[in-house]
């Protein structure tokens, strides 16, 4: 009699304590409440409540996704909206969801997965660009170029179609066909001073010097930084276009804040050796030699900067010493070349 009394006693407790508890209906209708008041933490974690005791119920997978989202945690975000299309439960708006969050997180594939179901689901979607973006950055450049068409079609006000269709022709190295498209981008976005400045850069790689210049000013015109890379690519345009002072200028002030910057004193040096101001070649080249008494180079181009002035036995005795340093400079001592054609 006593054990069916504690029996009895056992089931009472247990009843009491499972009513207590919550359903996962009931914590997703909480989560609904605070969703609604705009309390996102408190909804989520109401929501996450209902996910533990029923994970495979579409309505609570689905808001668990999306509060995770408007939480800005998108990793937990695309991982619940997959599981949600596994149970059935994607929509147009989900395959959205997971191709946007997916390609933000540099996961092309699935990017590309995503974008094709979006579309299959709702074909008024704009989906291309992602498609032809994805691929580029995968280097497949064929597939890049067919889809980015295809873009430009769907949102022709994009400047960024054109842009991409621009880079992929200029990393396969056909600068020609890149150039209208960085043109037509920069039309459509006539104060990017990014675009303007990788114009230059373009041009610069075409060998159309005037070009490079104007874009490059025009970048900073509206803004672009002036850093260490950007004057020295403005001054050899300079040089390039035998704007030698001020070209000189440029690497002259870049010098005084990097005075021990080996590269700007020997391009000082080869501008002036260019220029014809042979002193001042040697004062650069002395200059580097004291700081790297092993450059060889140096020594030679001190050696034809003399020759150069008309003092050929102190040039010639200069460069033979170089030549002792360096036995492959000996190529370079008839001709009076500056080595690798500097």
């Amino acid at each position: 009699m006593r054990t069916i009394i504690l029996t009895m006693a056992t089931v009472c407790i247990c009843a009491v304590a499972s009513a207590q508890v919550p359903d996962a209906a009931m914590y997703l209708q909480r989560g609904l409440q605070e969703k609604s008041k705009g309390r996102l933490m408190v909804a989520y974690k109401q929501f996450d409540s209902a996910y533990m005791q029923s994970k495979t119920d579409k309505a609570i997978v689905a808001e668990l996704a999306n509060s995770l989202f408007e939480l800005r945690r998108y990793g937990p975000a695309r991982e619940k909206y997959m599981e949600l299309e596994k149970l059935g439960g994607a929509d147009a708006a989900v395959y959205n969801q997971l191709m946007t969050l997916s390609f933000n997180m540099r996961q092309f594939p699935d990017a590309i997965k995503y974008a094709e179901l979006y579309k299959k689901a709702d074909p008024s979607a704009k989906t291309a660009y992602y498609i032809g973006k994805a691929h580029y950055d995968q280097e497949n450049y064929g597939d890049a170029l067919k889809y980015l068409d295809a873009a430009s079609k769907e949102d022709p006000a994009n400047a960024e179609i054109p842009y991409m269709v621009a880079r992929a022709y200029s990393d396969m190295n056909n600068h020609k066909m890149a150039m209208p498209y960085f043109h037509k981008a920069l039309e459509l976005q006539p104060k990017n001073s990014r675009w303007m400045y990788e114009i230059g850069l373009i041009y610069y790689a075409m060998n159309d010097d005037a070009n490079s210049i104007k874009y490059m000013e025009m970048a900073a015109e509206n803004g672009y930084k002036k850093d260490n890379e950007y004057l020295e690519n403005l001054a050899i345009g300079y040089l390039n276009t035998k704007q030698t002072d001020k070209g000189l200028d440029i690497l002259l002030e870049a010098l005084k804040r990097r005075p021990a910057d080996m590269n700007l004193l020997n391009m000082i040096a080869e501008a002036n050796y260019d220029a014809k101001r042979y002193d001042k070649a040697i004062e650069y080249w002395d200059q580097v030699l004291a700081m790297d008494k092993t450059s060889a180079v140096s020594l030679f181009m001190i050696g034809l900067s003399y020759q150069k002035k008309g003092e050929k036995a102190k040039g010639q005795d200069l460069c033979d010493k170089a030549i002792q340093m360096d036995p492959s400079l000996a190529k370079n001592r008839q001709k009076m070349e500056m080595p690798g054609g500097l």
